[in-house]
């Protein structure tokens, strides 16, 4: 069975899933991003779960389970969450004084408050 070990396959997709693109997501699809760590982990547990966090990828129809943890995709995840959590992360990114020259310079404009 070839399952694409997590990485795309446009060609041909067989519905392999890599976890951590919708947990590291969750700034911007914060619904859509609990939803599928809920579905992760409470539906799917000890196949995508364990001792380092989720596992690299999954795809159901084909039984398949990652049992690879890699800890880019679980520092990826970390990061995302806390920054959806508490915006720790945009903060101290925009805190450094050399980012809004250059969002200036590239003519950057925030998108307009609702």
């Amino acid at each position: 069975m070839n399952t694409g070990g997590g990485r795309a396959q446009p060609r041909d997709d067989n519905g392999t899933i890599t976890v951590h693109a919708a947990l590291g997501s969750m700034p911007y699809t914060p619904e859509e991003s609990l939803k599928a760590l809920r579905h992760y982990y409470r539906d799917l547990g000890p196949r995508i779960y364990g001792t380092y966090g989720f596992s690299d990828s999954f795809n159901q129809s084909q039984g398949f389970y990652d049992e690879a943890y890699m800890a880019l995709d679980q520092a990826q995840t970390v990061a995302m969450i806390e920054n959806y959590r508490t915006g720790l992360l945009w903060k101290l990114f925009m805190s450094n004084p050399e980012i809004q020259p250059a969002l200036d310079k590239i003519g950057f404009k925030p998108d307009p408050t609702p």
